[in-house]
């Protein structure tokens, strides 16, 4: 069997002291679940693991149990291939995570089996002029105007309760430093 490496993103972890959950203890529940080569990133749920297992649903639903488990918490989980990562980053759009300090540059990650469509019916249209999203892959490159954030569309929407348990998302430094890892 091949090993290979993923990166787990958990929606809403250690987000002003709501559902607490200390990284050396999500560590050692990957430990218990046989993944290797363990790291996490930040406090916001990022893991990066290896696995023999190929089947992502199979591994998104192990973790939840764990989490549930060891934690007490319902925490979507989304798990994505560092391969497949790769890819997105590569096909990210020329505008999306230059070194603007005025733009904030976001990647979105879809929850399966939510689809883009169903996010993009949901939140409609980006503002013009203060933000753009392009669709790859069950992702979506986000990015806004940091100064005028309270005039997008996207960025209440995707805060909104029905669509934002659909989503996770990532700065685009903290997806390239993952892939990094």
């Amino acid at each position: 069997m091949d090993t290979k490496r993923y990166v787990a993103f958990l929606r809403g972890i250690n987000i002003s002291g709501k559902n607490k959950v200390p990284m050396v203890e999500l560590k050692k529940g990957f430990e218990k679940l046989d993944f290797v080569e363990i790291k996490t990133y930040l406090n916001s749920g990022n893991v990066i693991f290896s696995s023999d297992a190929a089947d992502t649903i199979k591994i998104t639903s192990r973790i939840e149990k764990m989490i549930k488990n060891q934690f007490g918490l319902d925490i979507p989980v989304f798990v994505i291939s560092k391969e497949e990562l790769e890819d997105i980053l590569h096909h990210a759009p020329d505008w999306w995570g230059d070194e603007s300090k005025e733009i904030y540059d976001n990647l979105i990650f879809i929850m399966p089996p939510t689809t883009f469509k169903d996010v993009y019916s949901e939140i409609g249209e980006p503002k013009e002029g203060l933000e753009k999203i392009k669709e790859y892959k069950g992702t979506v490159f986000w990015s806004f105007s940091r100064k005028d954030y309270q005039k997008t569309n996207w960025w209440y929407k995707t805060a909104n309760a029905n669509i934002s348990t659909k989503l996770t998302i990532r700065t685009a430094n903290t997806v390239r430093k993952i892939v990094g890892m």
